[in-house]
């Protein structure tokens, strides 16, 4: 199946961790957010070296797994990238909240260096999707 399931979203709406990997890069860890039509964002400054290399080649994937003490579990998602230019700022702020406890100070003030600066929305299309659960 090349499309994210019902269960893939639910699984990818949890707090975890994905490895993006885009051409001539190494996997980074990043936070992502899975949206209701089956696309994944997350965010980057603009002049962040995933960005130039998708500005040359458009292709990623992101590979997010459960964590150790979980049965195992992933989910593999392949295509284009779109960079827009618009609502990465909210993005980033509904991550924050989602992987940060945002009443630490140290958190909010995280944040808040993140929304000081130029961020890009990234939009992967899946056109490839592999999963496993055991």
């Amino acid at each position: 199946m090349d499309t994210l399931t019902p269960t893939d979203l639910d699984f990818l709406r949890r707090p975890l961790h994905g490895f993006l990997t885009v051409a001539g890069g190494q996997p980074r860890p990043v936070w992502f957010e899975a949206t209701a039509d089956g696309t994944l964002q997350l965010f980057s400054e603009p002049d962040a070296p995933k960005v130039r290399r998708l500005r040359r080649n458009p292709r990623a994937s992101l590979v997010v797994a459960a964590p150790v003490g979980e049965r195992e579990r992933w989910v593999s998602a392949e295509g284009t990238v779109s960079l827009e230019p618009d609502g990465a700022h909210d993005l980033a702020g509904r991550l924050a909240a989602r992987y940060w406890d945002l009443g630490d100070p140290g958190r909010a003030a995280g944040l808040k260096e993140i929304l000081a600066v130029d961020q890009l929305r990234l939009v992967l299309h899946p056109e490839k999707v592999r999963r496993y659960a055991y």
